[in-house]
């Protein structure tokens, strides 16, 4: 996460089961990253709550794929050999 530029870097989980990989700060904004090992990722409910409960500025889905696409106005399905260019979205 030096790349980024935070110290804050957490894994978030609720009792009810919901999860996001990774949590982070940036410029006073949270974000998340979750990842899939699937070619083609779906929405889950879990990312719907992360997105609510944590007021996520956007969330990036990082899967074994070759298309970026949106998703959701916050959701983004990224390949994985595109996650050094991740920096770079966090400053748009």
């Amino acid at each position: 996460m030096a790349a980024l530029n935070t110290q804050e870097v957490y894994f978030w989980a609720t009792q009810g089961g919901a999860e996001l990989d990774l949590l982070f700060f940036s410029g006073g904004r949270r974000f998340g990253v979750e990842f899939k090992f699937n070619e083609a990722p779906k929405v889950s409910k879990s990312m719907q709550s992360a997105l609510t409960d944590l007021s996520l500025a956007h969330l990036w889905v990082v899967y074994p794929g070759a298309v970026r696409y949106a998703v959701h106005e916050k959701i983004t399905m990224m390949p994985l050999a595109e996650i050094a260019g991740l920096p770079a979205e966090i400053l748009k």
